[in-house]
């Protein structure tokens, strides 16, 4: 029985990703190593092809797969449901690498919001990113703070280029 009162997540995330299957210590490497190879191979018709790198991978293993609903209301935004799924961006390799050059960094999709109204991607050193038609957000500095931003519906910071 794991222990309830010691985990990393606050209680509502916690809650909302137990009830989505995950639990400390969850690692599916094969799984990710999957999502990774068939995102390594795909090439879109302009020829622009995905980033894999540590931090994308281990997210997809801790996280991949996941269907997270949000317990609440949220506490500034709707919370919306979150789909841990890399194949979900596997059309926006040209997105992802427009943006990775915005901010310097290369970004590996992560997964979607809200039936793919939104794509989530992650940076090399773990920072996660929302991409919508309204813009292109920042949810937090890991996968942690991402996830406790989406489930309990707190405002995202909007990326803006200066």
């Amino acid at each position: 029985m794991p222990d309830l009162n010691t985990t990393r997540f606050p209680v509502a995330v916690d809650a909302a990703l137990r009830e989505a299957g995950w639990q400390p210590g969850r690692w599916d490497i094969r799984q990710a190593e999957h999502w990774a190879d068939a995102l390594r191979a795909h090439v879109s018709p302009a020829g622009h092809r995905h980033s894999v790198f540590p931090a994308a991978v281990e997210a997809w293993a801790e996280f991949g797969g996941l269907h997270i609903t949000a317990p609440g209301p949220g506490r500034q935004i709707a919370p919306t449901p979150v789909h841990l799924d890399p194949l979900a961006g596997l059309h926006h390799a040209r997105s992802l690498a427009d943006l990775g050059r915005a901010l310097a960094t290369e970004l590996a999709p992560l997964g979607e919001e809200a039936d793919n109204r939104a794509v989530l991607a992650i940076d090399a050193e773990g920072r996660v990113y929302s991409l919508d038609h309204a813009g292109d957000w920042f949810l937090g500095p890991g996968i942690d703070h991402a996830l406790a931003t989406l489930i309990t519906g707190a405002q995202p910071a909007r990326l803006t280029s200066t």
